[in-house]
């Protein structure tokens, strides 16, 4: 298939680019935008590593392609906009080798803006799929409840 041009929305912005529309986004928002927040990991979505949200809702970048994401909302680590789960991520040290941190973020986040209130079923529900080789899965969960808490 021959590269045409698609418009894609990220972070609030308009960008028209000259690609193959099934090109996966993580593509388009690393290579071509240098929107590099957006971490590739395993490139089969199991990992978590690339999670954008799209409409709100989290979304593998390394599988959902750039006709796919046209006429929606794209938002990456770089416009995430939740200020208090960026601080409990931080007072909780969430980050080890923080490689996978973007990714968990965003699916927290998208978890919160739907469930302001999680239990830790809800925690480990929304979060599964995002993979943290240092292992601070404890940790992830005490900044979202931390973050659900000062949000009420």
């Amino acid at each position: 298939m021959s590269d045409e041009q698609l418009t894609l929305t990220i972070n609030g912005k308009t960008f028209t680019l000259d690609v193959d529309p099934q090109m996966p986004i993580l593509w388009a928002i690393r290579d071509l935008l240098g929107l590099t927040g957006t971490k590739y990991g395993c490139g089969a979505g199991l990992c978590g590593a690339c999670t954008v949200h799209l409409d709100g809702k989290p979304a593998r970048a390394c599988l959902t392609t750039v006709s796919h994401a046209q006429g929606k909302q794209v938002t990456t680590i770089e416009g995430l906009e939740f200020a208090e789960l960026k601080q409990a991520w931080s007072d909780n040290n969430v980050p080890q080798c923080g490689y996978c941190q973007s990714g968990q973020l965003m699916s927290a986040a998208a978890l919160l803006a739907a469930n302001p209130s999680p239990s830790d079923e809800d925690i480990d529900s929304a979060m599964f799929g995002n993979i943290c080789r240092c292992g601070t899965y404890t940790r992830i969960r005490t900044a979202i409840h931390d973050t659900a808490k000062k949000r009420t």
